[in-house]
């Protein structure tokens, strides 16, 4: 994972913001109301989990957001009892005088405070859904913060390590937890998906290494890096107790400048984050993301989408971020979101729109070999979106486009719409050496070594490990000395 602000010992770089003039107010809650995620006042239910509707023709399915409904524990929700201040379920008091939490505390609240405020605004959004998923996958829901200083709850996030998403998944990490990832869709911009995968993962490291900030640093530096330092500084670490393991860790000046302020920078941005009022910070609250969902077509469109649930594409992109190309992918159905309370009029207004509409892509023939910008003047579109829509188009030696191949051609709606990103399936292909290996689902640590042409106990000494469980999505070392990443 990777930050998505440089950090320097006496600065932050900052990216441009706006700065917020409304009143702090918490975020809404989800609620359930049976069909829908819908947005309920602060208070009535502490982070609910919601379920979603799903039509197909005239069959309804639901789509759990959350395992259920938690009631609520007291009136001021997880920020703890209002007359009391507030409270945090991860360690941050005992750490709130630690001299890099300080730090970057007083930079949250002076030279960033408006580019803070931006993002924890934006994070209100999202915040009701990831709090549920964390606490329903047994995790402190304070770990919310943890995105924060990741992505600034972006889902459309993207780092120079390619990176992406809200949670800052790089592409074989996310695919060990089971994220699709390819020409169409990339769900690690889904908030949904990509927080049931975090949840997943970081569990998993927290399991690991029995220590929530040694987890986090896992989650940051990678947890290879963090069992070579455990070994290596053995005596100072388990020394220490808890939470101090991995500030010993982190004095020991092994970890990479950037995974010993990742632990930090968490920590402060709960200490301003549940407590904005103590440094007179403001936070704009946008409503809680809520949504229905219906079933489409192959390659069906956004636009169009948008236009029978009676909103705009802008909003329809917002709930679907990981349709990357502005249609569903080819092949099967998707399942799509839409505003709450749209999916009602949805059946009937997108079954009058005609097919070519609907599908928003058109196929054309090739008939004989041509420059890629004739083929797109042809066929009233652009070089770059003929290339986002045919990810296979073959080429001559010369570079025209080649003859007898059939090519998707998007509408105006659908390219205008569709994001150029690099392309998630090659993203990452060179970054790790043989040394390492990132475990797929269903993979046993014998089959591990015997394909790395190792054995069991050396990949446990590696990552000093004392029982033979991994779990998708774990990076293990797993021959020779590793090299420093």
């Amino acid at each position: 994972m990777r930050l998505v602000f440089a950090v320097a010992l006496g600065a932050v770089t900052l990216s441009a913001c706006r700065p917020s003039s409304r009143p702090v107010t918490a975020p809404a809650p989800v609620a359930v109301t049976g069909d829908s995620i819908e947005a309920r006042p602060a208070g009535s239910v502490r982070g609910a989990a919601g379920a979603v509707s799903r039509t197909d023709g005239g069959r309804r399915a639901t789509e759990v957001v959350g395992a259920g409904l938690h009631e609520a524990e007291s009136d001021a929700g997880p920020s703890g009892n209002a007359a009391e201040g507030p409270s945090w379920d991860i360690a941050v008091e005992p750490y709130e005088t630690n001299d890099r939490v300080e730090f970057y505390v007083r930079r949250f609240t002076g030279p960033a405070r408006s580019w803070v405020s931006e993002r924890l605004g934006r994070g209100t959004r999202f915040e009701p859904m990831i709090r549920a998923k964390l606490r329903d996958g047994g995790l402190p829901e304070d770990l919310y913060y943890l995105a924060f200083v990741e992505s600034g709850y972006d889902p459309n996030a993207y780092s120079r390590a390619a990176a992406v998403g809200i949670w800052q998944f790089m592409s074989s990490t996310a695919r060990g937890m089971g994220l699709q990832l390819d020409w169409w869709v990339d769900e690690r911009r889904d908030p949904v998906r990509s927080t049931d995968a975090a949840v997943r993962f970081l569990r998993g490291l927290n399991n690991q290494f029995g220590s929530l900030y040694l987890a986090a640093a896992a989650y940051n530096g990678g947890p290879a890096r963090i069992s070579r330092g455990l070994s290596r500084f053995a005596d100072a670490v388990e020394a220490a107790e808890g939470e101090d393991r991995f500030f010993a860790l982190s004095e020991q000046e092994y970890l990479p400048r950037e995974t010993r302020e990742y632990v930090p920078q968490i920590i402060a941005a709960a200490l301003v984050g549940k407590d904005p009022a103590r440094y007179e910070l403001a936070i704009d609250s946008l409503e809680a993301f809520a949504y229905d969902s219906v079933q489409v077509a192959p390659l069906s469109s956004l636009p169009a989408i948008a236009r029978a649930a009676g909103t705009t594409t802008a909003t329809i992109k917002g709930l679907n971020p990981h349709f990357i190309r502005a249609v569903t992918p080819p092949g099967k159905k998707s399942v799509v979101r839409i505003p709450v309370g749209s999916r009602e009029r949805f059946d009937s207004a997108f079954a009058t729109l005609s097919e070519e509409a609907k599908v928003g892509v058109k196929t054309v023939r090739v008939a004989e070999a041509a420059s890629l910008a004739s083929v797109a003047r042809k066929h009233g579109t652009t070089s770059d979106a003929l290339r986002n829509f045919n990810p296979t188009m073959k080429r001559t030696q010369k570079g025209n486009v080649a003859a007898g191949q059939s090519l998707l051609v998007p509408d105006g709606d659908v390219a205008a719409a569709a994001l150029t990103v690099p392309d998630p399936r090659l993203e990452g292909r060179d970054v790790r050496s043989i040394r390492y290996h990132v475990v797929k689902p269903g993979e046993t640590l014998s089959h591990i070594a015997l394909r790395n042409g190792t054995t069991v106990e050396t990949i446990m000494r590696l990552n000093r490990m004392k029982k033979a469980t991994i779990f998708p999505g774990q990076e293990l070392v797993v021959t020779g000395t590793p090299r420093a990443k």
